[in-house]
């Protein structure tokens, strides 16, 4: 019934692994907490977010030397085997007057993946790597690509995100911004903007779904371990080899 050729769909569906697989990690993050948080006390934060996302937007936008600048903020992000700190995540749904909150920490190892505990509302604890992942729900498979999203967004290597998003940014003595735009159709029909801001760390990242959803990460006291402590050890040998 289909003229399309299988080889040509196989590519395509290489190409936009890694995008999807950004998608779904972050939904993930969402899922222990989004009924016990739809009422949250901490509902009020973010107007102020809103227009400060929407200048840098409209900032960014006008950068044409997208290359360059990403290589300059890149050079600057501390690159470091580890990296931990807290994170506040919240997420505005067009349906729900008041966003869903969850607090925790996370842990990134370039090595051993990324531990992601959630403290608030709910304790829940995601441990990822290259190749499995961990939840409340048991362990399964994942592939490559969750490897490529946590060395990009933790990892300080910016750069791999080039692969599937047009990229436009600015460069600034204290800080930096980045928008990045799908460039698979596909993925444009869920994500339409994902918004990036730092210093020497990402401290803020924004994803903008097509259907007018938006989630919000804060990442705060980021520091940069020579070691793992012995519980952080602990959560990554929960995972398969």
């Amino acid at each position: 019934m289909f003229s399309k050729d299988s080889a040509g769909l196989r590519c395509r569906a290489i190409s936009t692994t890694f995008l999807k697989t950004l998608f779904v990690f972050f939904l993930l993050l969402w899922t222990p907490s989004i009924i016990t948080s739809a009422y949250g006390s901490h509902a009020e934060r973010g107007n102020d977010e809103f227009m400060f996302r929407e200048v840098i937007t409209d900032h960014i936008r006008s950068q044409s030397d997208a290359d360059d600048v990403l290589a300059q903020i890149t050079a600057r992000l501390a690159k470091t085997p580890i990296t931990q700190g807290d994170f506040h995540q919240q997420k505005q749904l067009k349906v729900l007057h008041k966003p869903l909150i969850s607090t925790g920490s996370f842990t990134y190892d370039k090595n051993k993946g990324v531990i992601w505990k959630t403290l608030t509302p709910v304790v829940s604890l995601l441990l990822v790597n290259e190749s499995k992942l961990l939840t409340g729900q048991g362990e399964q498979a994942v592939p490559a690509a969750f490897g490529k999203v946590f060395k990009a967004m933790l990892g300080g290597d910016l750069a791999m995100l080039t692969d599937g998003f047009s990229v436009t940014g600015t460069d600034q003595k204290t800080s930096w911004q980045l928008a990045l735009t799908p460039k698979d159709e596909m993925l444009r029909l869920i994500i339409s903007t994902m918004l990036l801001s730092g210093d020497t760390e990402l401290r803020d990242l924004e994803i903008r779904e097509a259907g007018g959803n938006v989630t919000r990460i804060t990442f705060d006291n980021i520091t940069h371990p020579a070691q793992l402590t012995d519980e952080q050890q602990a959560d990554f040998e929960r995972l398969s080899p």
